[in-house]
């Protein structure tokens, strides 16, 4: 068994989507980034590929690389899943919270769950998924950003 953590945030501006989780989410604002700015899934995979010992997203997809520019986050977590099962691994469990005042996220989370359960082919019950805010402290509270800490365990394929 090997854990690896993750963490990501990207600012919030006008005349972007809110993707997260592989959720489109209604927003005034989206996440700005190369690709579509996924905090939770970059956090994941970098728990991920950190678990594994195989480095971080920005080594693997950098945001120099026009090929990932505008790119679904969930595509790129399906080529994260691929190169750990090259390595010989599979997520066992994982965890993320997601940091953010506004908007509310809860009724979102079934879906995020269901989306990150199916590309990593693992049960819903070793995915969990969960949004706090801040109490309007530092730059999620003030609105001004979305951050996201992951944790993932993950075990041998032979195992």
């Amino acid at each position: 068994m090997r854990v690896g953590f993750g963490y990501d945030v990207h600012r919030l501006v006008e005349d972007r989507r809110l993707i997260l989780g592989g959720v489109e989410i209604p927003y005034e604002k989206g996440l700005l980034g190369h690709s579509d700015a996924d905090v939770l899934v970059h956090a994941l995979m970098d728990a991920m590929l950190g678990a594994a010992g195989l480095g971080d997203i920005g080594r693997h997809f950098p945001d120099t690389d026009d090929q990932y520019k505008g790119i679904s986050s969930m595509i790129l977590l399906q080529k994260v899943t691929e190169r750990l099962t090259e390595a010989g691994y599979m997520v066992n469990n994982m965890d993320v919270t997601v940091v953010a005042q506004r908007p509310r996220l809860a009724g979102y989370i079934p879906q995020m769950e269901a989306n990150l359960a199916q590309v990593l082919g693992i049960p819903e019950t070793a995915v969990n998924v969960k949004a706090t805010t801040t109490e309007k402290l530092g730059f999620e509270g003030e609105g001004l950003g979305i951050s996201a800490y992951a944790v993932c365990s993950i075990k041998e394929l032979d195992a």
